[in-house]
């Protein structure tokens, strides 16, 4: 059977591909990137329309990547997907504590989701960073109230929680409100997979190309 086999060759197949998609799209060519890595880790054309950005999201991210910051998210799942490569050349690390015993603990003693006390708990550390939501609605809810009400002042939020409860109100919440630059998909679509693919789009913007591991210990 012929097909192709290099994963560079692949990757720029499905670049090709996915272009029309999105260029009739006003976008940056940075914006383009990003765009496009959506569609390919989702594998859904008509993503390229779903899309909702503040106006210098994409910038913004990029900007907070380039001094180094750090990257919060609601779920381990986001957490796998983030080029941790990548992002230790640009200095930053990703944090993700929904699985803490001592979450879990909060969680229950407040009668609220694991997701809104993990992000509750990093606190003033969110300053700057760009939060990573593609799971749990709660979470995006949580971040909105955050900025709103605490004064966290993070550098972009990437909110796509995926389902049918909840997230595309909360999705709706934070194109409304605008709280801070922010990146999401509106409706049901999203997750975990497609933050991510955000994130490693915003560095591959900034990162040599053999640091983007897409495929972990593979060039």
């Amino acid at each position: 059977m012929d097909f192709i086999k290099n994963p560079r060759a692949i990757e720029e197949k499905s670049m090709d591909l996915i272009d029309p998609f999105v260029s009739d799209i006003d976008l940056t060519s940075e914006e383009i990137t990003v765009y496009s890595r959506m569609i390919h880790a989702s594998g859904d054309v008509d993503y390229g329309h779903l899309i909702a950005t503040s106006k210098g999201a994409v910038a913004a991210g990029i900007e907070a990547l380039a001094k180094g910051c750090n990257i919060y998210t609601d779920v381990n799942m986001v957490k796998a997907g983030i080029n941790k490569n990548a992002l230790s050349v640009l200095g930053g690390e990703v944090f993700c504590r929904v699985s803490d015993p001592e979450i879990a603990k909060i969680a229950k003693e407040k009668n609220i989701a694991r997701s809104m006390a993990a992000m509750n708990s990093f606190g003033t550390d969110l300053n700057g960073s760009i939060i990573g939501v593609g799971n749990a609605p709660t979470a995006l809810y949580e971040t909105i109230r955050m900025v709103e009400e605490d004064g966290i002042k993070p550098a972009l939020i990437i909110g796509i929680p995926v389902g049918f409860v909840g997230a595309a109100d909360s999705k709706e919440q934070l194109v409304r409100k605008a709280p801070c630059p922010f990146i999401t998909v509106r409706g049901t679509k999203g997750g975990s997979s497609i933050v991510a693919s955000v994130i490693n789009a915003l560095m591959f913007n900034l990162v040599q190309r053999d640091h983007m591991l897409y495929v972990q210990g593979r060039k």
